[in-house]
């Protein structure tokens, strides 16, 4: 497991937390960065908060590109891998971290966010996949988003995000334009009711 990851890890099972959850930004977000952005959430607990954004295409980059930067082969025969690849936040944007189902786990470099899906950041993952052996659903973000102690929850307390829980489509599906409409949806928000000015959700 890569530091970053294992210096973040907690014991699950503590209150108040939302891993496993999915962020929406609000109009009040103030960062344009995170502008109608999903983030799913791999670790949040007293020690900071790390997400990958799931509904932003990486620009000029497809899997199969990545894998041949990578110098990664594909076996003769074997059909196009469908995987994502995303844009997913503004900390450390050259390296890759691959979301995925946990049928496919490295005890060496997965970090398990709830017992459906997992995190993995090393480039075993995507030789697996390139070999079929992979996990059945993927995404592939460059960078994460990230959050000191307490910022997250400031910016929660200040209506800059809400949360829902995730669901296969919303994490794993390639129509990236209308997550952010479905996220809201799951919450009975209508999109169109939104403005900066939103109070209390």
């Amino acid at each position: 497991m890569s530091p970053m990851l294992a210096d973040l890890t907690h014991q699950p099972g503590e209150d108040g937390f939302l891993e496993g959850k999915m962020l929406i930004a609000m109009p009040t977000i103030g960062d344009p960065r995170f502008e109608r952005s999903i983030v799913y959430m791999c670790v949040h607990n007293p020690d900071g908060a790390m997400g990958i954004v799931v509904n932003k295409a990486a620009p000029d980059i497809t899997f199969p590109d990545l894998l041949d930067r990578l110098s990664i082969r594909t076996p003769h025969g074997t059909k196009e891998i469908a995987c994502p690849v995303l844009a997913g936040g503004p900390v450390e944007t050259g390296r890759g971290f691959v979301l995925h189902t946990q049928d496919y786990f490295s005890d060496d470099s997965t970090l398990p966010v709830d017992e459906d899906i997992g995190l993995t950041a090393s480039v075993d993952i995507l030789r697996a996949m390139a070999t079929g052996r992979g996990p059945r659903h993927a995404l592939l973000a460059l960078g994460y988003a990230g959050w000191a102690p307490g910022q997250l929850d400031a910016e929660i307390q200040a209506n800059g995000w809400l949360h829902c829980d995730p669901d296969p489509e919303l994490l794993f599906g390639f129509d990236l334009d209308a997550k952010y409409a479905t996220a809201l949806a799951k919450l009975g928000v209508d999109i169109s009711l939104l403005s900066g000015s939103a109070g209390h959700a």
